[in-house]
């Protein structure tokens, strides 16, 4: 019975450091939309506009999923 728990603990912790991960990676990309026209003056390429509304979601999303997933369920 604890191999079973361990191997859900692994894996939840597993899911959110990749949502953590992703959703950092966004939350970057937002920054840096906002930094590239300050320090260059152009406008910031669009691969770092579809990474910022791609990876925030997703790693928000996937947070979720992992904190239902780990939480008890009720008798």
């Amino acid at each position: 019975m604890d191999t079973v728990t361990d191997q859900r603990r692994r894996n939840g912790t597993v899911l959110l450091r990749i949502a953590l991960a992703i959703f950092a990676v966004g939350l970057l990309a937002i920054a840096a939309i906002f930094v590239v026209p300050a320090i260059d003056g152009d406008q910031p390429p669009l691969w770092l506009y579809l990474t910022a509304m791609i990876a925030a979601p997703l790693g928000f999303v996937l947070a979720i999923v992992f904190a239902l997933m780990s939480g008890r369920r009720a008798r």
